[in-house]
């Protein structure tokens, strides 16, 4: 089971390699087999050695050049980063990134041999007009990207769970990924306003492979919480 924290916008870099050596001292100390991942803040990028993998929240398709704001193959192999998450909604919603964009993207990272962790998920809206739609909506969001790449990882985060404390009920949950496990044979993450007191609920869903965990993941102890449910599922 794979156990991904995406920090956002939040902690500095001395934070951040606190962080890490804390849940890298937890993991030693309680045998934790489960993956752990995290994925702080650019400026928070460095290098680290111990058995959780770190990745970019963000990269642009390019090695170097003239793209001012972003940061591209040559910063990330500074720090040996080979992980990456693309089409995180706050992305595609907030910041406009389009699926021809997050393809590209997708598809650069893929011939550098990077995992991949791709986001898709629907708004509310979308939601309300019934499982058909949503399926529907879902599968746009794959169009162009590689299902058979062999380091990819698919979260599913329906938009309007993320950060606001609501989630699906388990049978919808449940439903979703059932559905993407016809298409996709990779690890498929829940996200969405995960946290200690429903992680257990949600790891233990069928076709639900792990978590990708915002502000529910900010605190060591929560993650370390998270960490071990997940590895008491034994999935």
């Amino acid at each position: 089971m794979l156990i991904a924290a995406n920090f956002k916008t939040n902690k500095t870099r001395a934070q951040t390699r606190e962080y890490y050596r804390a849940v890298s001292s937890y993991i030693a100390e309680n045998n934790i087999a489960s993956e752990a991942m995290i994925f702080p803040p650019a400026t928070a990028l460095d290098s680290f050695d111990g058995a959780i993998s770190v990745g970019a929240q963000n990269a642009y398709a390019v090695e170097n050049g003239a793209f001012t704001g972003e940061i591209g193959l040559e910063q990330l192999d500074e720090f040996g980063i080979k992980t990456i998450l693309i089409g995180h909604s706050e992305r595609r919603h907030i910041l406009g990134e389009s699926q021809e964009l997050l393809v590209q993207k997708f598809d650069y990272f893929k011939e550098q041999g990077f995992t991949i962790v791709y986001c898709i998920g629907e708004p509310l809206e979308v939601r309300e007009e019934g499982s058909e739609v949503l399926i529907g909506y879902l599968d746009d969001q794959l169009e162009g990207i590689d299902l058979d790449y062999k380091n990819l990882v698919i979260a599913y985060e329906p938009v309007w769970a993320i950060g606001t404390g609501l989630t699906p009920s388990a049978d919808e949950v449940e439903l979703i990924h059932t559905a993407l496990r016809q298409k996709i044979e990779c690890k498929i993450l829940y996200g969405g306003s995960v946290k200690t007191a429903n992680a257990e609920e949600l790891l233990a869903l069928e076709n639900v492979d792990g978590a990708l965990i915002g502000s529910g993941a900010l605190k060591v102890d929560d993650y370390c919480t998270i960490l071990s449910i997940a590895d008491s599922l034994n999935k």
